[in-house]
């Protein structure tokens, strides 16, 4: 019952052996308490004098109390526990999808990737809270009850033996239907999850082309699959608590008759008896306090198995590290030679014999159709996709040093990437900014916010840079995520390398020619690389590498692809007229 990626988390075996120690005093505490309770009830039974119930009673409250703070004890270990190992996963979460980027999200699911990190990490949490203590508590504290009962009377001993097998037995077989009910209903939930996001998040284009009745559909259809699936595990579960109570009361009902005879033929005193009575409950609650959460829990022991198999995901590394590079500079420059990448699986190249070289603070454009080879370059100079080994010369260099790959600490934490649908977290503007630089002052933020063109925005809410947004706060247009997006980027001055894959490609014209006007502002005195299909962007670009089928077909400036007459132009005439070309 114990799941063994637990043992994985660092500081589980320390805890268990904490609450080990702790619930076989609270054993000792329970029986001592049903010992002191049985005397004050035999006292009263035999109608002795007030002044003997003062030891038994008094004791009872003692060790009732003990067992009280033991109980806060061990939540209060667990609570602990729990919040620094969600902690430490959220850490380790993020700089995986970090590493990963934005090829595994895409793998994944956004929506799946969006719900694990907030709602999955606080499903672990309670996980963690509610499994490990009552797991060690039902494997502890039943056999020390049973133990002394076995030494007042054998034969309630036996029978309690006997049921605790049965009930384990029934716990395992709706167990296992309750997991496979709750697998199912997790992945019913991925994909509603993963539904909703890309829906909400192309609604303009779905509205656009009379699609959203339709996909309105689709999001009912998958959300009463979910509904569903839920009913289901709830079925289960509450199946599950019948069982559990029928056959603990089944247990009790028969120790209490055997003892009923007992005591009219005199084989056992009432003293013992009234012990074995109350210690009877006791015996089968933490089973009985297992089995009620552990379908509680299970949300979160898929969640776990979720995070870890993303966290087991092998991350793109470098062989040849990134030795003395501070940042980017004018004076700097990035060759890329011969440099080729395929996907797992794949036959042919997503990137062939790619070679261009960068200097300083260069404006370069990525364009070319839909699975030209953008999104993927864009990934490998971001160090999220791991280039072709090669026999020959390393395929990167970067101001003079060869290296095998981008996937560099002293490279990535200089870089900020905005996406077409830059994630914005349930929080306040100020906070989501601070994003990439949590402890900025406000007055860098309103800086970063005035150069990314958000002071009309904020100035009408009453609450400014405080105002809630996100989840359950308020929401916002595309062009404004992309507001905060380049607001986080200029926040944080030391991220002076730009990815943008194209972040104006959901946008409406006129939000996208307000949103150029600020973008190419904020692209002096940074590295910048811009993937769009929007070939009017080209003419804020210094340089400009035009791709087909994963190579570079043509590159160069503005005016020197115009004089070509060659890829470019065929590009520019075959959609001018449609999207603003110049």
């Amino acid at each position: 019952m114990f799941d063994q990626q637990l043992l994985s988390i660092p500081g589980i075996k320390k805890l268990i052996g904490k609450l080990s120690g702790l619930a076989v005093l609270q054993a000792l505490t329970i029986v001592l308490e049903a010992v002191f309770l049985a005397r004050a009830l035999v006292v009263v039974w035999q109608r002795e004098k007030i002044a003997a119930l003062v030891v038994p009673v008094l004791s009872f409250f003692v060790f009732f109390a003990l067992r009280y703070l033991i109980t806060r004890i061990e939540s209060q270990i667990t609570d602990n526990f729990a919040d620094h190992a969600v902690d430490q996963l959220k850490e380790q979460l993020l700089q995986q999808e970090f590493r990963l980027g934005p090829r595994m999200v895409a793998d994944v699911g956004s929506g799946h990737v969006v719900t694990l990190a907030l709602e999955g990490l606080n499903q672990v949490q309670n996980y963690l809270d509610l499994i490990v203590l009552k797991t060690i508590n039902m494997a502890i504290i039943p056999w020390i009850i049973v133990a002394y009962i076995f030494f007042v009377d054998w034969l309630s001993a036996v029978i309690l033996l006997l049921m605790f097998p049965v009930i384990i037995l029934f716990m395992v077989i709706l167990g296992l239907s309750a997991k496979s009910k709750s697998d199912q209903q997790y992945a019913e939930f991925k994909q509603m999850a993963n539904v909703f996001v890309d829906s909400i998040r192309g609604l303009k284009t779905l509205k656009l082309f009379g699609l959203s009745k339709k996909y309105g559909d689709n999001i009912y259809r998958v959300s009463e699959n979910y509904r569903k699936s839920t009913m289901s595990v709830l079925k289960v579960a509450l199946l599950s608590t019948f069982a559990l109570d029928f056959f603990t009361t089944i247990s009790i009902a028969i120790v209490a008759v055997l003892l009923g005879q007992a005591l009219i033929v005199g084989s056992i005193g009432l003293l013992p008896a009234l012990i074995i009575l109350i210690l009877c409950p006791d015996y089968f609650f933490p089973v009985r306090d297992y089995g009620d959460d552990y379908h509680a829990t299970l949300d979160g022991k898929n969640a776990l198995t979720e995070i870890n198999r993303i966290l087991v995901i092998p991350a793109p590394h470098s062989e040849v590290p990134l030795v003395d590079f501070q940042n980017w500079a004018k004076d700097s420059q990035l060759d890329v030679r011969d440099l080729n990448f395929t996907y797992p699986q794949a036959d042919q190249p997503a990137l062939s014999d790619l070679n261009f070289t960068l200097h300083g603070d260069s404006n370069v454009g990525i364009i070319g159709k839909s699975g030209a080879g953008k999104s993927t370059l864009l990934n490998v100079l971001g160090g999220w996709l791991q280039p072709d080994a090669t026999e020959k010369d390393q395929p990167l260099v970067v101001d003079g040093q060869a290296v095998d790959s981008l996937a560099q600490p002293a490279w990535q934490k200089h870089i900020s990437y905005i996406p077409q649908h830059p994630y914005i977290f349930a929080g306040t503007i100020a906070q989501n900014v601070a994003f990439y630089k949590p402890v900025a002052d406000k007055a860098a933020i309103q800086q970063a916010v005035h150069q990314a063109g958000l002071d009309k925005f904020i100035a009408e809410l009453p609450q400014g840079l405080e105002t809630v947004i996100g989840e359950g706060g308020r929401g916002i247009s595309g062009g404004q995520a992309q507001r905060i997006a380049l607001a986080r980027a200029l926040l944080d001055t030391e991220r002076t390398i730009l990815l943008f894959d194209e972040p104006t490609a959901h946008l409406d014209l006129e939000t996208e020619y307000e949103l150029k006007q600020i973008m190419t502002k904020v692209f002096h005195n940074h590295l910048v690389f811009f993937s769009t299909h929007r070939l009017h962007w080209v003419s804020a670009m210094d340089y400009v590498l035009v791709m087909d089928q994963g190579r570079i077909v043509e590159q160069g400036t503005p005016a020197e692809l115009k004089q070509k007459n060659g890829v470019y132009q065929e590009l520019v005439n075959e959609i001018r007229g449609e999207n603003n070309a110049e």
